[in-house]
């Protein structure tokens, strides 16, 4: 992994939400084809992290830089999957519209989409299962369609770093092995970072993990500590790799009943 060019410099990066410190003294490498798991206890900054990698965010102190072949620059060009709950599924929009808003970018304001950008938005459709439904407004969807149309805005524009929070969402463990055998192609052209609490999935399919509850543990590759998850999650955790996706177990939890 080191061999690999930097693309996400992070360094000494601290952030505070009213005077509460959500994260303190973050320091990560992102790499050039790098396939990040980012795993942590609920509240420990994890969403915090990558907001602030998105640009979505100010930190309090620290700073974070982008890297293209070696050479600093302003910015990289990234897909963001934002968790479920923060679409709002009554908007009028279609799942065409969806994929396409993912090449806004690439366009003047008011300029239509070019017959390239509609074929190129119609492959990822197809690529995420969603044939037939492409003028279908998001309010009809089920959650895991929706999360897929949204897997597609992020994908279509070849992002070089691609952003995901809690993308297992709503989405069946059928089109969840589908899913991960798609980053996993991506990931030759890109890099990749996950949340997920799915652990046991996570150290399946990733190359490297932050631990992240307020500051960050780095794992050049997916064999964790047990210890840290232990104290961090507040709760034994073990772990079972089963068929093409792993299952999870979790150890036996002791409450103090006074």
């Amino acid at each position: 992994m080191n061999d690999n060019k930097v693309i996400v410099s992070i360094n000494n990066l601290s952030v505070a939400y009213e005077r509460h410190t959500v994260l303190h003294d973050i320091n990560l490498n992102i790499y050039q084809n790098d396939f990040l798991g980012i795993i942590g206890p609920n509240g420990g900054g994890k969403t915090t992290l990558i907001k602030c990698i998105l640009g979505l965010m100010k930190p309090e102190k620290g700073e974070i830089r982008f890297y293209r072949e070696g050479q600093e620059t302003a910015q990289l060009s990234m897909g963001y999957l934002p968790q479920y709950n923060a679409i709002d599924k009554k908007f009028p929009i279609s799942v065409e519209e969806v994929v396409l808003s993912g090449l806004n970018i690439e366009k003047p304001l008011i300029a239509r989409f070019t017959s390239k950008q509609k074929k190129k938005a119609q492959a990822i459709i197809s690529q995420m299962g969603l044939d037939g439904l492409n003028k279908r407004a998001i309010g009809q969807l089920s959650g895991g369609q929706l999360q897929r149309a949204l897997l597609g805005r992020a994908l279509v524009s070849d992002p070089e770093i691609v952003i995901l929070d809690e993308p297992n969402t709503y989405i069946d463990k059928r089109f969840e092995t589908a899913l991960y055998k798609i980053l996993d192609e991506i990931n030759s052209r890109c890099a990749i970072a996950i949340v997920s609490h799915d652990i046991g999935t996570i150290l399946q399919q990733v190359k490297s993990v932050a631990c992240v509850n307020e500051t960050l543990d780095y794992h050049a590759d997916s064999d964790i500590n047990t210890e840290w998850m232990d104290k961090n999650f507040n709760c034994p955790i073990g772990l079972l790799g089963h068929g093409d996706l792993p299952h999870r177990i979790l150890g036996q939890h002791h409450h103090d009943n006074t």
